[in-house]
């Protein structure tokens, strides 16, 4: 998930560090959104009671599983390519069997068995409980699916398997599901309903990582904000609880308020928000904690109020502007990204005009762009031609990536000349010498590794920057250190 990219997501096969040979292993992929990465760990953890260590090497893999991805088209496609892949070293070891999990898995259910044959088990997101059993079929000859969803699962009893893991940023779900009927979107119907998790296990989840030296947690959800919990059941139900449980329950506010003020020495970051659902009681508790990230996903999709009617996106241009001024007034250094769609059917010149407009308003750090990509079963796909053509959206988002750009440069050298606390995470990609950390606006910095360590919070003083990445010298230890 970085930034400034158009329509490319890695797989990324995870490892589980404290495997060792013995037992069955375990092979996994991930694909797309930071809850598929999340998800990973829970089955991971689920299949490790099993006897199953995880393995990055796919030949010696007696289980390979691969989390889909279903937002486009493109990521289906890639997806394929790779259960080709491995039908073709699964001809070399017998042993092996391949599952598909995800959004992919549920959309297409039994297809992937019945049809094309080229996996032995097919698993929904609400039905990780039930690999056990399922593993047991295919180990008995017979294929497997369960793609049933829940209303209830939230895998909040199950402590996920940190998958190759820097020991410093850790994902914590808080919801699943979505409730707003996006008609491009496929999430609603491989996730299901909206429902959250009881705060007492989102705290004991971070409250573990904490003590394992985690120094930063990132919330997920398909739509963080609408977090809602009243001790049990889902969002839409809430007006039909009793008073003491309308009165006694936990909003998203009132989340990020706890666990801020349980581990003030522990980062903390979200995703993804929902403009509809975004309330001032959020950006409150933001300002009010400082080991909170001053940073926002806030995808919007189009600027054209014509578009955003009809992907029923339940804010108006105007809305969207007013929550932008909220945010910048409350929190005046935030950094916010945007999703945004090109060539959704029937958009217009004006409409393409009017989402470059609002990009010119906002002037986003960095965003999430794509063309258009039909999804069946989805609203847009059985109500709405897709009318706009491929030479049109790709010219339309190449002018999209080009605005974003400059205002991404625009961006980051604001931050020239400040000293900035900075997480360590890792290595630099481009030099062995150089560290590479995220400061409270999610966005990229590199500086001099020196006698730094990974895992630590320093101040680095920025010298210079591109339109994605800061450029630095560490200049000692932060207080958070």
């Amino acid at each position: 998930m970085e930034k400034i990219i158009d329509e490319k997501k890695q797989g990324e096969a995870l490892q589980l560090e404290t495997s060792t040979n013995n037992g069955r292993q375990l092979y996994i992929e991930s694909y797309g959104c930071q809850m598929n990465f999340s998800d990973s760990e829970i089955v991971a953890s689920i299949l490790a009671n099993e006897g199953f260590n995880t393995t990055q090497n796919i030949q010696e893999a007696d289980l390979v599983l691969v989390n889909t991805c279903s937002i486009r088209e493109k990521a289906e496609q890639t997806i394929r390519k790779r259960l080709e892949k491995f039908n073709a070293v699964k001809k070399t070891n017998p042993k092996m069997k391949v599952g598909v999990l995800g959004c992919m898995a549920e959309r297409l259910k039994s297809k992937f068995l019945e049809e094309e044959r080229i996996v032995d088990m097919v698993v929904g997101p609400d039905a990780y409980k039930d690999l056990p059993n399922l593993v047991k079929e295919i180990d008995e000859g017979r294929n497997a699916v369960n793609v049933i969803l829940s209303k209830e699962e939230t895998y909040g009893d199950v402590a996920p398997v940190r998958l190759n893991s820097n020991g410093v940023s850790a994902f914590v779900s808080i919801t699943r599901g979505c409730d707003n009927m996006c008609t491009f979107c496929v999430v609603p119907f491989t996730r299901g309903r909206e429902r959250s998790r009881d705060p007492q296990s989102i705290l004991s989840e971070i409250a573990d990582l904490y003590q394992q030296g985690f120094k930063e947690i990132t919330l997920l959800g398909q739509n963080v904000d609408s977090y809602l919990w009243y001790g049990g059941g889902l969002k839409k139900d809430f007006e039909k609880a009793s008073e003491l449980q309308q009165a006694t329950a936990v909003d998203f506010a009132k989340l990020l308020d706890m666990v801020a003020s349980s581990y003030p020495n522990l980062r903390i970051r979200f995703s993804t928000s929902n403009p509809q659902d975004m309330h001032e009681s959020v950006l409150r508790s933001m300002a009010k904690h400082d080991n909170i990230c001053k940073y926002i996903h806030l995808p919007v999709q189009s600027g054209s109020n014509r578009m955003l009617q009809a992907m029923n996106r339940l804010h108006t241009r105007e809305e969207y502007f007013a929550l932008i001024d909220k945010i910048r007034e409350i929190i005046p250094d935030c950094a916010i990204s945007q999703d945004m769609i090109a060539g959704f059917p029937t958009e217009t010149e004006q409409d393409h005009q009017d989402t470059l407009s609002l990009m010119n308003y906002v002037k986003y750090d960095f965003g999430f762009m794509f063309t258009y990509s039909e999804r069946p079963g989805t609203l847009a796909e059985r109500k709405m031609e897709d009318d706009i053509p491929m030479e049109v959206k790709k010219r339309r988002l190449q002018e999209i990536i080009d605005l974003q750009m400059q205002h991404s440069h625009y961006r980051t050298k604001a931050h020239v000349g400040k000293t900035e606390e900075v997480l360590i995470e890792g290595t630099s990609k481009k030099s062995d010498t150089h560290w590479k950390g995220r400061n409270t606006q999610n966005t990229v910095v590199v500086f001099p590794k020196e006698d730094y360590k990974l895992g630590e919070f320093v101040n680095v003083k920025i010298t210079d920057c591109t339109a994605a990445t800061l450029i630095g010298e560490a200049v000692g230890y932060s207080k958070n250190n």
